[in-house]
């Protein structure tokens, strides 16, 4: 399959992200991913941005726009952690993780929605967390973050819903990433034991969600919360 579309994946030189981008060019899209280090999958335009900064992501959309054209489909999964207990969290702890997982959404969103617009066609894909949902001990800034995603989408959805513009979040839980790797294995059994599937996801179970919602196949879900977590946050 082939598409006119262009994608941008934020933080798509690792993990999810970079999942998420080579199912992207291997469905036909042209892709690029922005990355603070490192570099995207083969087949894609890596661009270097940092999303706390509105000035760097405009640069980066418009590098994405003189080499492959107007981006048409966002996902937004740059995100960061910074786990702690509420009592030890300092400011600086929330506020950066706010700004970068909730803020950098905003960001990448706003600055993409401009050509969704002109076109009167568009996806944004928010990536968020059963923890957004869920919550979790130690993760006050993240589980805020990832929750705040759900409001931003079904309130964009409520904005742009008319525009031939759709707004969904992807709420992955356990993956099979570097991070989930360095468990030790006591620890990772103990999750496992908490999934009703038994085992953790491939990032590639991920970007199979994610590609189908922004096909034409998806165009009728909008302000939608999709879990792909194993049942882990059923009703939440």
């Amino acid at each position: 399959m082939s598409t006119e579309h262009v994608v941008l994946v934020t933080g798509g030189n690792r993990g999810i992200g970079r999942a998420i981008a080579e199912r992207f060019v291997a469905d036909g899209y042209r892709v690029a991913v922005t990355a603070r280090s490192g570099e995207g999958p083969e087949g894609t335009l890596t661009v270097r941005a940092d999303v706390t900064d509105a000035a760097a992501v405009d640069a980066a959309f418009s590098e994405v726009e003189n080499a492959l054209g107007p981006v048409d489909v966002v996902v937004a999964n740059a995100g960061i952690t910074r786990d702690m207990l509420l009592l030890r969290m300092n400011e600086d702890d929330f506020d950066d993780v706010v700004s970068t997982n909730l803020g950098g959404s905003f960001r990448v969103v706003k600055r993409a929605s401009k050509g969704m617009l002109k076109k009167r066609w568009g996806r944004v894909i928010l990536i968020s967390s059963v923890v957004g949902l869920l919550g979790s001990a130690g993760q006050i800034n993240y589980s805020a973050s990832k929750s705040g995603l759900v409001g931003f989408a079904r309130s964009l959805t409520r904005e742009l819903g008319a525009r031939g513009i759709t707004a969904n979040v992807v709420a992955p839980g356990f993956i099979e990433t570097d991070m989930t790797a360095e468990l030790p294995e006591q620890t990772q059994a103990e999750y496992k034991k908490s999934i009703p599937a038994g085992r953790f996801a491939s990032p590639d179970e991920v970007a199979g969600v994610v590609t189908w919602i922004a096909s034409d196949a998806a165009a009728y879900i909008s302000g939608a919360v999709i879990p792909v977590d194993g049942g882990l946050g059923m009703g939440h």
